[in-house]
């Protein structure tokens, strides 16, 4: 009985070793074995204690190669969890996390989201139809529209009819495949509904900003959609917090030429003032 209570309590070890990312050989040896997903859990506890790590490192620990390491890296970056740097990553610690339903998501960073919508609302003064995506961000905006503007609204949003369900608006769904945790319908279907419509503005968000890489969103799905709407209208307004400038995310939107209103919280850095003013893009913050 002795000898069973040592031999479980060698394996517990082991495996809190393993947790906390230890480097000896009985752990590499435990993950030599990992499967993809546990592999990712420990390059994950690996950047997060470490905030800075190297390919050559993370497949020395993981003993894979050094592209097996690449991609596993890209997949965290996808998802807002580490930013790619040459050669290695960086812990992302203000990083949204792909896959966080919506009504969480919509809790952070809300009043900055808030105050976005309100000078949202100006600029839709005017505007008779547009389209709108799923995020809790443009959500924000379409909120306190006023109720005695006339104006159609084309979305993905299930959280969209939910909200306006007692409005006078006239809210046209695209259809399509029902997302659970982000509240949108995406999809072949709706991507072709989307392109029955012509409309004034585009209001849409976005997971990173970077001046070289332009408009950056991490589903893939959600920006298939966005694409599709951004090709319907006369003019994009982007809603960007100051968390997403200088984000980068695994999947290209579009890019920053095509934005005509960048609207945010809080003034940007003056990079991103002059780059604004250079390429035409009104900054309203």
């Amino acid at each position: 009985m002795l000898s069973q209570d040592k031999s479980l309590a060698k394996t517990n070890s082991d495996e809190l070793l393993l947790e906390k990312g230890g480097r000896n050989t009985a752990v590499g040896e435990r993950v030599e074995s990992m499967a993809g997903k546990e592999r990712l859990m420990v390059i994950r506890q690996t950047v997060q204690t470490e905030k800075k790590v190297t390919v050559s490192d993370l497949s020395r620990i993981c003993r894979v190669t050094e592209e097996t390491i690449r991609r596993d890296l890209d997949k965290l970056e996808a998802d807002g969890i580490v930013t790619r740097i040459h050669g290695g990553a960086i812990w992302n610690e203000g990083a949204q996390k792909e896959g966080i339903h919506f009504y969480r998501r919509l809790g952070r960073h809300l009043r900055e989201k808030q105050e976005i919508a309100r000078k949202t609302a100006k600029l839709l003064e005017g505007k008779t139809t547009v389209i709108a995506d799923s995020s809790t961000t443009v959500v924000e905006a379409l909120k306190i529209i006023p109720e005695s503007q006339e104006i159609t609204i084309v979305t993905n949003s299930t959280e969209v009819f939910r909200e306006f369900q007692q409005s006078s608006f006239n809210i046209i769904s695209t259809g399509g495949e029902f997302n659970r945790k982000s509240l949108s319908l995406q999809g072949q279907l709706a991507k072709s509904n989307i392109e029955k419509y012509n409309v004034d503005l585009a209001l849409i968000s976005c997971k990173g900003l970077s001046i070289e890489k332009g408009v950056l969103d991490s589903n893939e799905s959600e920006a298939e959609m966005k694409k599709a709407m951004l090709a319907q209208a006369q003019e994009v307004a982007l809603l960007a917090d100051y968390s997403k400038f200088g984000q980068s995310a695994f999947v290209h939107l579009i890019d920053l030429d095509r934005v005509n209103y960048l609207i945010t919280d809080r003034m940007p850095d003056e990079e991103w003032v002059r780059y604004c003013r250079e390429h035409g893009i009104q900054l309203i913050c």
